[in-house]
């Protein structure tokens, strides 16, 4: 574990927040979708976290739900800047494109605080180089609870906000959406197909369960370091609204 300063703080919400690092040497080159340990550097509580900046950048970014009991949140959503955490020097994870087959299309499909590891693939130039086309969906309760809407909305992506209580103009879940071919339509894609479409899945336990059930039973493959497939979620530790315990 190193030692960093925190450079940068950003409250989307009463329950969202995201903020900067320094990036010591020490910490190990990572690929875009990995995560790293974080703790408060005074006591033995650590919490698994994807890393949101590409892997080029010179910062660190999380991004983070506030739990106010939580063992971990309901201190890290009060840094500032100048304060200091500590970060895991060795970054691992399963969510990343190594782990899928070649593709005409990528889609990231994230919920909540889930949107973090893809904020890291959306940033990485290297994504661009495999996909001739990446389309991110971001599922959440509120409006403002939208976080990075802004930046997505630059990126040379197809970004795609949905919005479960409150009306908006792509309202529901994303799940519901899939199944009744609104995304698609919306898109003027295609639906999913196993020869065009790579599909990488962050979100509560069970989204992530829901959606994966749905691909496998139609022949989509899980990825893994050993044998690349069609999609691929992080295994090592599951992104949810709330605070892991």
């Amino acid at each position: 574990m190193n030692l960093e300063t925190v450079v940068s703080v950003r409250h989307y919400s009463d329950d969202l927040f995201s903020f900067q690092t320094t990036r010591s040497e020490d910490i190990r080159p990572f690929k875009a979708g990995q995560f790293t340990m974080i703790g408060m550097g005074d006591n033995d509580v650590l919490r698994a976290y994807s890393i949101a900046s590409a892997p080029s950048e010179p910062h660190l970014e999380f991004f983070s739900i506030k739990v106010q009991d939580g063992p971990l949140t309901s201190r890290l959503q009060h840094i500032r800047e100048g304060d200091q955490i500590e970060v895991g020097d060795r970054p691992a994870g399963t969510l990343i494109l190594d782990n899928l087959l070649p593709g005409k299309r990528l889609w990231c499909i994230a919920t909540g605080t889930g949107l973090a590891p893809f904020l890291s693939i959306v940033r990485d130039p290297a994504t661009f180089e495999r996909f001739e086309e990446v389309i991110l969906t971001h599922t959440v309760r509120t409006v403002q609870e939208l976080a990075f809407a802004e930046m997505l909305a630059t990126c040379p992506i197809r970004y795609y906000p949905t919005v479960t209580r409150e009306s908006f103009h792509t309202q529901g879940r994303i799940t519901e959406r899939l199944a009744s071919g609104a995304v698609f339509e919306d898109l003027s894609l295609p639906p999913w197909s196993v020869v065009d479409d790579r599909i990488m899945i962050c979100g509560s336990p069970a989204f992530n369960n829901e959606l994966r059930n749905d691909l496998q039973s139609r022949e989509f493959k899980h990825g893994t370091n050993r044998a690349p497939g069609h999609f691929v979620q992080e295994r090592a530790f599951v992104m949810q609204r709330g605070e892991q315990d």
